[in-house]
C-alpha cells in the first residue's frame, strides 16, 4: 500500500492523494489550486484519470472537490464516492466555481458527468474494492465532512481531510480515528490554538451592540459554506441580547447553501439537530433577509443603519463585500469583522494593519470604521486538537498546510515519539 500527494504538500490547497493498494487506484480527494496557486489547474494531474478505480471525497470545500470536473474532462468515468451532504453541497460550490472562474478548465457539461457518477457513502459504512475497503469516520468540518480510512494488504491508512474545530456549536465533533500504519493528516494551524470559542462569540456580540447601538452596520466578510450559517446560528441564538436591527445575508451562493441545510439536519450536532425537532430553523434569526439580486445590493449602500451585513467573499478577493466596504469604512460608526483567515498581501490583511485609507475597487476609501479579527471562528481544527486528534499514531505524514506550520507541528509530534515527515508532491510514501 502506497499513498502518493499531487496538491496540497507543502501547501493548503488543491488536495489530491492517489492511493495504490490491492491492484486498485483510489484518488482521495480531487480539490482545486487557489490564490497564487491557481495556473495549475490547467496542467496535468500527474497521473492518469483513466486509470483511477475509484475517488472518495471528504468534503465540498473547492480545495477538495475543485478538479473534480477536469478529472471527468480527461477520461475518468467511474465512481464517486461522498456522504450525501457532500454531493449536495458540492454542486452548488462547482456550479459557482463555474460561473466565477477567469480561466475556466472545465465546462458545465463536465459538472454534469461528474455529478452523475455520485454514490452515497455514510460514515461508519464499508466500501469493498477487491481486497481493499474504505470507510468513513467523523471529521466536524462541514456537514457531511469526513476522514478515510483504508485497509488492504495487512495495512491501514487514515486520511484525515480536514479536521474541525471541537469547540463549535454546528456540527459533531471530529471522531477519534483508529490506530493506523500511517496518518496522512492535514496541519493548516499546525503552528498555534485557536481562542477559545466562547471568548470569541462573547466579543463579537460585544461588537454588535456597541455598533447597532450607535446606528452602524457591521460588515462580516463571509464564506458561503458552513461560515456564513455559523455566523448566522450565533446571530439567532443570541439575537435576544442585541438591539433590534435587520440582517443581511448579501450572497446568493449563501442563500442556496441556507436553503439546503434542512435537509442535513443528521449532518448536525445534536444541539442544532434539537433546534429543527421543535419545527425551528436556527440558521435563520430574526430579521434575516436574503440579497439576491445585484439592485437590492446596491441600495444597502444608500440605506441607513443600523443593520448587519454577511457578503463574500471572505477573503476580499472579489464580491459584493467590496462595495460594502467602499462605501462604510469612511463611516466610524460602522464595523468590520472578519471572521475568516485573511491571505498575506490581500486588502483583509491590508486592513487590519490600520492604514489611514485603503484602496478598493479604484478609490481611495479612508478608514475610519472599527477593525475586528476572531480567529476563533476558524472551521480547522486548531494546533492543540491536531496534537489530540493524533495522539498514539506511530506514523505521521503532514499536508494540507504552509511549510512553516507544519514543521511546527511536526517537531511537537517528534518530541512525543511519532515519526513524522512533510508530504513532497508526486513522491509516494509506503504505508
Amino acid at each position: 500500500m502506497r499513498i502518493v500527494p499531487f496538491g496540497a504538500a507543502r501547501e493548503v490547497t488543491g488536495s489530491a492523494h492517489l492511493l495504490l493498494a490491492g491492484g486498485r487506484r483510489v484518488l482521495l480527494d480531487c480539490g482545486m489550486f487557489q490564490g497564487k496557486e491557481e495556473a495549475r489547474n490547467h496542467a496535468p494531474f500527474g497521473f492518469d484519470p483513466k486509470e483511477v478505480d475509484a475517488v472518495l471525497l471528504t468534503h465540498a470545500h473547492l480545495d477538495h472537490v475543485g478538479r473534480l470536473p477536469k478529472l471527468f474532462r480527461e477520461g475518468y468515468r467511474g465512481p464517486v464516492y461522498a456522504t450525501r451532504a457532500t454531493a449536495l453541497l458540492m454542486e452548488i460550490v462547482l456550479e459557482d466555481a463555474l460561473k466565477v472562474m477567469d480561466e475556466p478548465f472545465f465546462g458545465p457539461e463536465d459538472v454534469e458527468e461528474a455529478l452523475g457518477h455520485l454514490r452515497p457513502l455514510e460514515y461508519g459504512e464499508w466500501l469493498r474494492l477487491g481486497a481493499l475497503s474504505l470507510a468513513f469516520g467523523q471529521a466536524g468540518h462541514l456537514p457531511g465532512s469526513a476522514f478515510v480510512v483504508a485497509q488492504g494488504e495487512g495495512r491501514t491508512l487514515v486520511y484525515s481531510g480536514d479536521l474541525g474545530n471541537r469547540e463549535k456549536d454546528v456540527l459533531p465533533d471530529p471522531s477519534p480515528p483508529p490506530l493506523a500504519d500511517l496518518v496522512l493528516a492535514e496541519g493548516t494551524y499546525g503552528d498555534r490554538p485557536h481562542r477559545p470559542y466562547r471568548e470569541t462569540v462573547r466579543e463579537f456580540l460585544e461588537i454588535l451592540e456597541k455598533t447597532l447601538s450607535q446606528g452602524g452596520k457591521v460588515f462580516i466578510p463571509t464564506f458561503a459554506v458552513e461560515r456564513a450559517q455559523e455566523v448566522l446560528y450565533v446571530l439567532y441564538t443570541h439575537g435576544h441580547r442585541l438591539p433590534r436591527a435587520p440582517i443581511y445575508l448579501d450572497s446568493p451562493m449563501a442563500g442556496r447553501v441556507l436553503a439546503l441545510y434542512p435537509r442535513l439536519v443528521r449532518y448536525f450536532s445534536e444541539e442544532v439537530q434539537a433546534h429543527f425537532l421543535r419545527g425551528k430553523n436556527p440558521f435563520r434569526p430574526a430579521g434575516l433577509e436574503v440579497v439576491e439580486h445585484t439592485e437590492a445590493s446596491k441600495a444597502l449602500n444608500r440605506a441607513p443603519g443600523p443593520m448587519v451585513v454577511l457578503a463574500g467573499s471572505g477573503m476580499l478577493t472579489g464580491g459584493r463585500i467590496l462595495h460594502h466596504l467602499k462605501h462604510g469604512l469612511s463611516d466610524p460608526r460602522n464595523a468590520l469583522v472578519f471572521v475568516g483567515y485573511q491571505p498575506r498581501g490581500g486588502l483583509g490583511a491590508e486592513i487590519i494593519a490600520r492604514p489611514p485609507a485603503v484602496r478598493i475597487l479604484g478609490e481611495e476609501v479612508p478608514l475610519r470604521a472599527s477593525v475586528h479579527t476572531l480567529g476563533g471562528f476558524s472551521g480547522h481544527a486548531g494546533q492543540d486538537e491536531l496534537l489530540d486528534w493524533l495522539q498514539g499514531e506511530p506514523r505521521v505524514v503532514l499536508v494540507h498546510g504552509e511549510e512553516e506550520k507544519l514543521l511546527a507541528l511536526g517537531k511537537l509530534l517528534a518530541l512525543r515519539g511519532q515519526e513524522v515527515s512533510l508530504a513532497r508532491f508526486g513522491e509516494g510514501v509506503p504505508v
